[in-house]
């Protein structure tokens, strides 16, 4: 089995699609936009996820000066050990 997403822009592509995918006599399914699902994020895209998360956190404590962060050449050298 295999499985096409095709996005159509408006309604007269949308029936001639749909005749052909009858006259194919195929099983189809749409969804607007509207009716999409959405996945939920896998393992590497929660970890991911939060790991920009938290580096934003730190970014917007170091804008308010209540965290230092190192600097490259600080970064560098903690690198080499």
């Amino acid at each position: 089995m295999a499985t096409l997403s095709v996005n159509i822009d408006n309604k007269k592509s949308e029936k001639a699609v749909k005749a052909m995918l009858d006259a194919l006599d195929l099983s189809y399914s749409f969804t607007t936009d509207d009716e999409q699902v959405t996945q939920p994020p896998n393992k590497a895209e929660e970890v991911i996820y939060h790991k920009l998360r938290r580096a934003l956190e730190q970014i917007i404590l170091h804008q308010e000066g209540r965290l230092k962060l190192n600097n490259i050449d600080e970064v560098i050298t903690e690198l080499r050990k």
